[in-house]
């Protein structure tokens, strides 16, 4: 019965476990992403709870899919100034409006918020200073094609 037990922990701890980003740490790819175009601004998702791990939407800006809310990930998008919105669904549909300015960093922070049937991921802009100190407690789960070599110099 005991050997029941830890193994049925172990499958769920694995379970969980599964769900969180896999990719390298903030500190390992921050050197390598590429400055925000002078004529593009940039935004920055991230979930940097591990709670509700295998709720995992897709997120929208401007209704096209540009990532995944994955459990300690994080993504960027380079994208033209002008009106944004950030969209995640489960059972319900949550949106964030803002303005991306040429040049601007914007940190978008997705919150899990328990649901009746599943949890639900809420989009919320927080300030650079809060965006930045989180990231660093984040794992990379983007395209690796976007960040810059890493034996290119610093810029």
């Amino acid at each position: 019965m005991r050997l029941k037990t830890l193994n049925a922990l172990s499958f769920v701890g694995a379970l969980l476990l599964a769900g969180c980003a896999s990719g390298p740490k903030y500190a390992e790819v921050e050197p390598r992403i590429p400055p925000v175009p002078s004529d593009q601004g940039r935004i920055y998702v991230y979930r940097p709870s591990f709670v509700g791990a295998a709720v995992q939407p897709q997120v929208r800006l401007n209704e096209e899919v540009v990532g995944k809310a994955v459990a300690q990930g994080f993504f960027f998008i380079d994208r033209e100034p002008g009106d944004c919105v950030i969209a995640c669904s489960t059972e319900e549909e949550h949106r964030l409006s803002f303005a991306l300015e040429p040049g601007q960093v914007r940190y978008v922070k997705l919150i899990l918020q328990m649901g009746f049937f599943m949890g639900h991921v809420l989009p919320e802009l927080v300030d650079p200073e809060t965006g930045e100190s989180e990231l660093a407690k984040t794992k990379y789960i983007g395209d690796e094609g976007v960040l810059l070599p890493e034996s290119a110099p610093e810029g």
